[in-house]
């Protein structure tokens, strides 16, 4: 019986911060530019693109493909638009492709360190400064690259998210202080179960010995998990009382204070209409 192989969960990685450099004919060559400025339609851009990008046309990663394919077209017809050279159009498609590979990376949430990639990037490419920079944006150019990707790929990063990242569950376990960890039952813990056979010949003196053999206690378990359960609750019935008769001290204080309160404001009326009467009938006896 071949044995169970346990599978690892895949090693997940946490947000990070990531270094900006020049990204001229990074991911778009000389020849890719020129065969996608020869392409007029957009299946032939859209081709030109998935050649590029290494992108794959079957199995599960199709709907992927065709989400990156829109991102990476929208990005070409966008330099295409506003008359980038051969080297921005290559370096605006390699900053728009940093940026969604930085923010799939990694399931959490890391839009801050995906920005702020984003300006770095802008900035390696809009001062003048090799080999570290090169001003090839004019301000104005900048402006519009900073608006089109807010407003494209960052208003959407959720939906990007959610469509190339896998979901994170938490499997949350609890022990409680004093109390003792039950084991779990021999069927979920994957033990052997003992099944009575006949004895063979031969086998008279093992199978009388099998037989005297003090049979497994499978209750204990069960016993071990009641007391538990049992105490747990005793511990949480305990507590409650206790913060019960906390609850009724302070409403029967509130109480009290409340009552002396209004009888010191009824005492003082009190004392103000006696004071107003002995005044009235002085006044009545001197006329």
């Amino acid at each position: 019986m071949p044995e169970n192989i346990v599978q690892e969960p895949p090693k997940l990685v946490q947000p990070r911060e990531h270094k900006a450099k020049v990204l001229v004919w990074a991911d778009l060559t000389v020849a890719d530019m020129d065969s996608l400025e020869e392409a007029s339609t957009v299946d032939d851009i859209k081709n030109i693109l998935r050649t590029t990008a290494s992108l794959n046309t079957n199995g599960d990663d199709t709907l992927k493909t065709d989400i990156l394919l829109d991102l990476y077209y929208y990005t070409i017809q966008f330099a295409r638009d506003n008359n980038f050279t051969k080297e921005q159009t290559s370096a605006f498609f390699s900053i728009v492709k940093r940026v969604h590979d930085v923010a799939t990376e990694t399931p959490f949430g890391n839009v801050e360190q995906c920005f702020k990639l984003f300006k770095d990037l802008i900035l390696c490419h809009a001062v003048k400064r090799p080999p570290f920079s090169i001003d090839l944006f004019s301000p104005d150019e900048l402006r519009k690259v900073t608006d089109y990707v807010i407003h494209t790929y960052f208003r959407h990063y959720k939906l990007y998210k959610y469509a190339f990242t896998p979901m994170v569950r938490l499997d949350l376990s609890m022990n409680y202080i004093g109390v003792p960890v039950t084991s779990p039952a021999p069927s979920e813990a994957g033990e052997d179960v003992a099944v009575e056979t006949e004895p063979t010949e031969g086998t008279e003196g093992e199978a009388q010995d099998a037989e005297q053999a003090p049979e497994p206690q499978e209750e204990q378990p069960q016993t071990e998990e009641s007391e538990s359960a049992k105490e747990l609750r005793s511990m949480i019935q305990a507590h409650l009382t206790e913060e019960m008769n906390k609850l009724r001290l302070s409403m029967e204080e509130q109480i009290k204070v409340t009552d002396e309160a209004l009888n010191k404001k009824l005492s003082a009326l009190e004392g103000n209409a006696a004071g107003k009467g002995g005044r009235a009938s002085s006044k009545g006896k001197k006329k």
